[in-house]
């Protein structure tokens, strides 16, 4: 892995978000020669110099809906990890253009950019919302997939090499369920939840970004990296939080009401990872799958969904959770 990103130029669009910053603080410890972090957040890009505090960061100014900003940024750039995005589905499911900005047109900028610029690895960051998707987000990051896999067509005799990572919900990050529930226990409730079946896969931020970092490593081009997540009932994990954390707030957990409130537009009542036809194509890593669209392997399917696999119970769920408290 080290002599992946040992001295290399490395550039993380996105890089002051949830995930990028953990990109960016990982990559610190495989000794690149510069990581560039290009976001629009002025002031988060400040807070990760300050966080950091490394002469082997440099902060760019830019959006990737900016062609002519990437193609600057991009020069003499050996890997991109490329994690700017609209992530949130019901954002998305209101903004429809914008999330098409941004997630579709935005990753074809990337990929333009850095094919023009000929950068050795481009890796794109994805979701579990892409795997037949029911919502704007989700069809833009599908889009944002298939964009990136078909670019291997594109570089003719470029050495850029395009992959993908897919994974399901990231613990803790900005606009997530436990910041959410956090702050309803804090209040004193009600904690609200869209439906008692709803499930999804989870994962704590700094898996995410060992995963993407070893998809850099793994890439040659044309794969998507699949990581191996446990599942959960979106109602044990309310319960396990209103137990932990309602005292440290001066309530009783019986006083702190559960409001179903439906599902919002957009959602869905569980998660999938591969869709069936993929399925064919998965090669099983241990802890991570590794989907390949032009080799098949498999000659059944696998049904992995967040409905189908099992949960986590609610002492494993207090385990998982207990160090974001």
């Amino acid at each position: 892995m080290e002599s992946t990103y040992k001295d290399k130029v490395i550039l993380v669009t996105g890089g002051s978000g949830s995930i990028g910053s953990e990109i960016v603080k990982k990559l610190l410890e495989h000794k690149p020669e510069t990581i560039r972090v290009l976001d629009n957040n002025e002031t988060a890009l400040f807070e990760l110099e300050e966080k950091l505090n490394s002469y082997k960061i440099r902060t760019f100014v830019g959006d990737v809906r900016d062609k002519d900003r990437l193609e600057r940024a991009f020069e003499n750039v050996d890997i991109l990890f490329h994690a700017a995005a609209l992530k949130h589905v019901p954002l998305c499911e209101f903004n429809p253009f914008d999330a098409v900005k941004t997630n579709v047109l935005g990753t074809q900028n990337v990929l333009d950019a850095a094919l023009d610029q000929n950068v050795g690895k481009v890796i794109v960051i994805s979701t579990d919302k892409a795997v037949n998707p029911v919502n704007v987000m989700g069809a833009t990051k599908l889009l944002s997939e298939r964009l990136t896999i078909s670019a291997n067509h594109y570089r003719g005799n470029r050495k850029t090499a395009f992959s993908c990572v897919r994974f399901g919900n990231v613990l803790n990050s900005r606009g997530s369920i436990i910041p959410i529930f956090r702050k309803q226990i804090m209040n004193g409730g009600p904690v609200t939840i869209t439906d008692s079946k709803m499930s999804r896969f989870i994962m704590h931020i700094p898996d995410s970004a060992d995963l993407i970092l070893t998809a850099g490593y793994l890439a040659k081009g044309g794969e998507i990296f699949i990581l191996k997540m446990p599942a959960v009932k979106i109602v044990d994990l309310a319960d396990v939080m209103i137990k932990d954390l309602a005292p440290k707030y001066g309530y009783e957990p019986e006083e702190i009401s559960v409001e179903f409130i439906g599902k919002r537009p957009g959602e869905k009542m569980y998660e999938e990872l591969v869709t069936e036809d993929e399925a064919f194509y998965v090669e099983d890593k241990g802890n991570l799958f590794i989907l390949n669209p032009t080799n098949k392997i498999n000659s059944s399917s696998l049904n992995y969904n967040s409905d189908s696999v099992e949960k986590l119970s609610k002492r494993e769920i207090r385990e998982k959770i207990n160090d974001l408290y």
